[in-house]
């Protein structure tokens, strides 16, 4: 073999380890940001009404992402995302002052997902809640 011929083999070599590298280094990228095969947030999550006392809250995911139920003072049934709509963080429920506050900004939230201070710009979302012989069912 010449040695324009061993150059030529050395640049090949040299171009797929490199094209090989690319492609592990940018797989994860690319499964990160894909969406989820299978996650189409239309599942039912069904949940015993026993489970949730009057003025508590019961944190669980929903479609990929936290969600929260919360049972208020006066037995309505209310499920929220858990996502802060300000910077992503997951809210806490503050049982004694019956709200949602977001411990990355401080943002409060009502039971119901409307903004109560803070700097959120819009509302928690709602999920679809029924309550039928006992069972609760989001979704």
């Amino acid at each position: 073999m010449d040695s324009d011929g061993r150059r030529k083999f050395l640049g090949v070599c040299l171009a797929g380890t490199a094209a090989a590298a690319a492609v592990a280094a940018g797989y994860p990228v690319f499964r990160f940001m894909a969406p989820r095969s299978g996650a189409t947030g239309l599942q039912k999550l069904v949940i015993s009404a026993a489970d949730l006392q009057e003025g508590e809250a019961k944190f669980f995911e929903y479609g990929g992402s936290s969600a929260v139920l919360v049972k208020t003072k006066g037995g309505e049934m209310i499920a929220l995302s858990a996502v802060c709509t300000h910077l992503g963080c997951i809210v806490q429920w503050v049982k004694e002052q019956q709200h949602f506050l977001c411990p990355c900004h401080g943002g409060q939230f009502a039971t119901d997902g409307t903004v109560l201070g803070g700097p959120p710009p819009r509302p928690l979302a709602k999920i679809p809640v029924t309550v039928t012989g006992g069972n609760i069912t989001i979704g």
